[in-house]
């Protein structure tokens, strides 16, 4: 028999406690704390597992490699060809991930879904000289013509591994997610980055 264990008070804490968010004139640096993070897997081309799913978040999985989907609550970003990332507002990753799985087991669909809300830091680079403080530092094209607003993709940034986002052109605007274990450093970089843009 397991106990359950009720907790009044639970303190959330993160990697970038006690880190000043930067704000000066091109570039702002910011945590998106505690957003709801879920891995979702399953098959494109199944219509009950593509409906079901926006059914749920209100917005069809991207298809397209490097994209990601919006509604007022929730992104989805493309991840790979069965893989996608769900991000919504804090503390509701077991909210949706209930919902999944009533949906996704109700019509023996295959798909999977992972809460990853604790693995992951998520950040918001923006400003007039974002783009060139992550240029600094990756391989990755991230000109207007290659990697705009609504494109997303797995890169090494700065020897980390990071997932890119950008979600505004002007001025060009970046959600940057990474592992707990690496948000420091990521952070220390990339205002260290910004130091030259005033």
């Amino acid at each position: 028999m397991v106990d359950k264990i009720m907790v009044d008070n639970i303190i959330k804490r993160s990697p970038l406690d006690g880190f000043k968010p930067l704000n000066s004139k091109n570039v702002k640096l910011t945590e998106q704390r505690f957003l709801s993070k879920l891995q979702l897997r399953g098959d494109i081309n199944d219509k009950k597992f593509t409906d079901a799913v926006a059914a749920i978040i209100g917005i069809e999985l991207p298809k397209e490699p490097c994209h990601f989907n919006i509604s007022k609550d929730y992104q989805a970003c493309w991840m790979a060809h069965d893989e996608w990332l769900i991000l919504a507002s804090e503390d509701q990753q077991q909210i949706l991930m209930d919902k999944f799985y009533k949906s996704l087991s109700d019509d023996n669909i295959h798909a999977s879904i992972t809460d990853v809300s604790d693995y992951y830091v998520m950040l918001s680079l923006l400003g007039n000289n974002a783009m060139d403080i992550l240029t600094k530092a990756t391989p990755l094209d991230l000109h207007s013509s290659q990697f705009n607003k609504g494109m997303c993709s797995n890169i090494i940034f700065a020897k980390a591994t990071i997932f890119l986002m950008q979600v505004d052109n002007k001025p060009s605007a970046y959600n940057i997610m990474i592992r707990w274990s690496m948000a420091d450093y990521l952070w220390d970089y990339l205002c260290d980055g910004a130091r030259e843009f005033g």
